[in-house]
């Protein structure tokens, strides 16, 4: 679709959003070096109505990023600390017994917990049991809490975004495949480059204290939210997506013969869903107003990562996830 065909307001909609998520660049780059593509991930991700999970070893500020990206936007934002011990009351909330001083009355009154805010950190997520990491599901998938039989609905725009250290596993518990799915990006943290590494010592062993602006406000996120929904995607793009997570799935005839090798289990069709919503948002943040399949591509590796599952073959022939897409990616060019 031609600018030409697309409202003016959009249009004037699309400029603003551009402007905003380069000046959300600019505050963050006062503080976190690099990172400009994990960066560019969480902003399609937070105006695609997603959430994410950020993979890396320690040391490679994804705390600190997730921090700084909710001080930039103008919301609310609560971290929680995931434990072994945390129950699911201590994020959703609970109801305590007051008395009234008058009547002597005693009601239940519902304390909220740190999930109402529009930010929410969960940090090292893979630390506590699944019963208290199942106190996400509801909220991220309906922005709903249920506490004691009562719904609560959580205030827009709702972000889940989850820290998870790869590489020590004692003491920790695997997400759910549940889980998993209801994050639209795992982004893996790469070290940062030599010249990265020299900034960042730099100014983290001087006396530099950033102060960052708030460069965007609820309801122009809600906007802009709304907006990506309105871009309209040609048949052949839908497609294109849906037949690659199709391809993921080893009990088809005509998946691949390395998929039914190597693939337990394949992507559903959320994973479709997420592909176009992030292909939507990719193409409107380079000033396009419709996306391509160039913009699907971009969007498979956090898309699919973790939503495919391999097997005991795959293992054994040293194969992960990552390198399933990429011969996936390399079949379909």
């Amino acid at each position: 679709m031609k600018s030409s065909e697309v409202i003016p307001e959009d249009v004037q909609l699309v400029e603003k959003l551009n402007d905003s998520v380069k000046k959300i660049k600019s505050e963050i780059g006062k503080v976190i070096v690099g990172q400009d593509e994990i960066i560019d991930q969480l902003l399609i991700s937070l105006l695609s109505r997603g959430h994410c999970l950020l993979v890396g070893v320690p040391g490679l500020a994804k705390t600190l990023l997730i921090k700084t990206l909710a001080e930039v936007l103008d919301l609310k934002f609560n971290r929680i600390q995931f434990t072994p011990d945390l129950m699911p009351s201590d994020i959703t909330g609970t109801e305590l017994i007051e008395e009234d001083p008058v009547s002597k009355k005693r009601n239940f009154r519902f304390i909220s917990g740190p999930i109402f805010a529009n930010v929410i950190l969960a940090d090292e997520i893979n630390r506590t049991p699944p019963k208290t990491q199942a106190a996400l599901l509801e909220a991220m998938q309906e922005h709903k809490v249920t506490v004691a039989g009562t719904t609560y609905t959580l205030a827009e725009p709702f972000f889940v975004l989850a820290t998870q250290n790869p590489i020590e596993q004692e003491g920790t518990y695997p997400l759910p495949e549940a889980q998993l799915d209801r994050f639209m990006f795992n982004l893996w943290l790469e070290y940062p480059s030599f010249d990265e590494e020299i900034k960042i010592v730099q100014s983290t062993t001087s006396e530099y204290a950033p102060k960052l602006s708030k460069v965007i406000s609820t309801e122009e996120i809600i906007g802009f939210q709304n907006l990506i929904r309105k871009v309209p995607v040609a048949e052949n793009v839908i497609q294109y997506a849906v037949n690659i997570v199709k391809k993921t799935r080893p009990n088809l005839d005509d998946s691949p013969q390395f998929i039914k090798n190597w693939i337990s289990w394949g992507a559903g069709p959320r994973a479709s869903q997420y592909l176009i919503l992030a292909a939507k948002t990719r193409a409107v943040t380079h000033r396009r107003f419709t996306p391509n399949i160039d913009d699907v591509k971009a969007a498979m590796m956090p898309v699919l990562r973790h939503r495919i599952i391999t097997n005991f073959s795959a293992e054994a022939d040293g194969i992960n996830s990552v390198e399933v897409i990429k011969k996936l990616l390399n079949e379909a060019s």
